[in-house]
């Protein structure tokens, strides 16, 4: 008799579950289960996006107004799979609009480039800093005059986990 493996009449019909369609099973670590089982019920939401755009106000809710609908993970995420979210701490990035508490979205994939904002290691200590290069010359530089700038010397790790696309502040 052999074991594991596929057995004829075994599972679910193909195509009878939730969405009419084949499933394919997935391995997520154990740690994450919750986070994605959020996810996959509470699906992903589009919201209407309005053709008007608004001074002061909200616009009038005829449906010829609404251009289409916005799905945030389409506006936020341009590269799922290097893409990853980090909760701001500190007030060092203030004069950009990043807050404590505010979420950035940060892509792997994006080449960390002078002037651009970045998670870095620093001698593994994350920070969010204007990553500043000018030939021989780094700099980790906050938006906030009372913090100075990181300068990357021989003997210091550094590390860029991504570049930062959005900032995601609640008011």
């Amino acid at each position: 008799m052999s074991r594991g493996g596929q057995r004829t009449g075994s599972g679910r019909p193909k195509g009878s579950g939730q969405f009419g369609e084949p499933t394919q099973a997935i391995r997520v670590p154990i740690s994450q289960v919750e986070d994605v089982m959020k996810v996959v019920k509470a699906g992903f939401y589009r919201i209407p996006l309005y053709q008007s755009c608004v001074a002061a106000g909200f616009p009038s809710p005829a449906d010829s107004d609404m251009e289409r609908a916005l799905d945030l993970n389409e506006l936020l995420i341009k590269n799922p799979t290097a893409t990853f979210f980090v909760r701001v701490s500190g007030l060092s990035m203030s004069k950009v609009g990043i807050h404590p508490n505010d979420i950035l979205v940060v892509d792997r994939s994006l080449p960390a480039v002078h002037g651009k904002i970045v998670i870095a290691a620093v001698n593994g200590e994350l920070t969010v800093k204007r990553l500043f290069k000018e030939g021989k010359k780094v700099q980790l530089v906050a938006e906030n005059d009372a913090y100075p700038p990181i300068e990357i010397t021989e003997g210091i790790e550094l590390y860029i986990w991504g570049v930062v696309t959005s900032v995601i502040h609640q008011l």
